[in-house]
Parts: structure tokens; C-alpha cells; sequence
């Protein structure tokens, strides 16, 4: 079983309507979304799916820690 990959500030991107899946195990080759690497490495964690209605510029966390999953609020910052 693989360890969670925490990153130390957000992906900011240029997203497009649709479903989308975000990884949450931190170790996808295409950060953001989930590559199913929290699958073959046993990481217990599971993809944030969702359903984006607008585009627009998105701060996506790699933290793990927001109280508004997927999106980033700033608790990276609070971190030790």
C-alpha cells in the first residue's frame, strides 16, 4: 500500500464543462485528474468525480486538506 502524494499549493487551470475526475492520491502522471494510480498502487483513496456545468479558471488542491473538495480554499497556506 502506497502513502498519499500531498502537493504544497494548488493546480490553477483553465477548465472546460463536463465530468471530470480529480485525483486524490497525488500520484496520477496527469495531475489534476486521476490516471486510476490509486488503484494499482493500493493508495485506499478514490477520485473526486464531478460534474462542471461552467469553464472557467478552477484552483484545483493538492493538499487534500480544503473543506471544499476539489477546489483549493487556502488551507495549503496553513499547513506546517
Amino acid at each position: 500500500m502506497a502513502d498519499l502524494k500531498h502537493g504544497t499549493h494548488p493546480i490553477v487551470i483553465e477548465e472546460t464543462p463536463g465530468k471530470k475526475a480529480y485525483c486524490q492520491c497525488g500520484w496520477s502522471e496527469n495531475l489534476p485528474y486521476c490516471d486510476g494510480s490509486h488503484a494499482r498502487m493500493d493508495t485506499g483513496a478514490a477520485p473526486i468525480v464531478c460534474e462542471l456545468t461552467e469553464g472557467g479558471k478552477k484552483a484545483i488542491c493538492q493538499c487534500h486538506q480544503s473543506a471544499n473538495l476539489p477546489w483549493c480554499d487556502g488551507t495549503h497556506s496553513r499547513l506546517a
